[in-house]
């Protein structure tokens, strides 16, 4: 999607109608793992925090830099900040309130600079969707495909809560 602003305004939508949602799950359908492994949805709700602090970072400096940003080891940060032991209410008022600032922080860039396209990025390694290192991306790209992860992984708290 380049050139609009659908992403934010559907950010903002996602995140008010997903943490009223979330706050009414039972606490063991929150905390339960998958019998394959993987993440509670607590520890998927960190892991959009996480996306969240590390993409804020991204968006901000997108402004002035090349789209080249590090990686993180993700299961790791999951596993030191303890999320399955954190309390679900202010997984999800963190959750919420810090992609309600990246919305604002989304909608404050002007537009010309989300759309600029930049050949120097690694959307291919670190982008949900990544795009070929031979093309240019945007920071609109970027921000969209960050607003595509998070709706995935929701996707993903709803299937644990649900047992599955």
């Amino acid at each position: 999607m380049s050139g609009g602003s659908f992403y934010i305004n559907e950010l903002r939508t996602i995140v008010d109608r997903e943490a009223a949602r979330l706050l009414g799950a039972a606490p063991d359908a929150v905390e339960r793992r998958p019998a394959k492994g993987g993440w509670s949805a607590k520890e998927i709700l960190g892991h959009l925090i996480d996306s969240a602090a590390v993409n804020h970072q991204r968006f901000v400096r997108a402004q002035w830099q090349d789209l080249v940003f590090a990686a993180y080891a993700q299961d790791d940060w999951v596993q030191a900040q303890k999320y399955q032991d954190a309390p679900w209410i202010e997984l999800v008022a963190l959750w919420r309130e810090y992609n309600r600032h990246i919305a604002r922080v989304m909608a404050a860039i002007p537009l010309e600079v989300r759309t600029a396209p930049k050949r120097i990025h690694n959307l291919n390694e670190i982008a949900s969707t990544p795009v070929p290192a031979e093309e240019p991306a945007t920071l609109d790209y970027l921000m969209n495909d960050y607003v595509q992860h998070l709706q995935h992984h929701l996707k993903q708290i709803d299937a644990r809560i649900a047992g599955r």
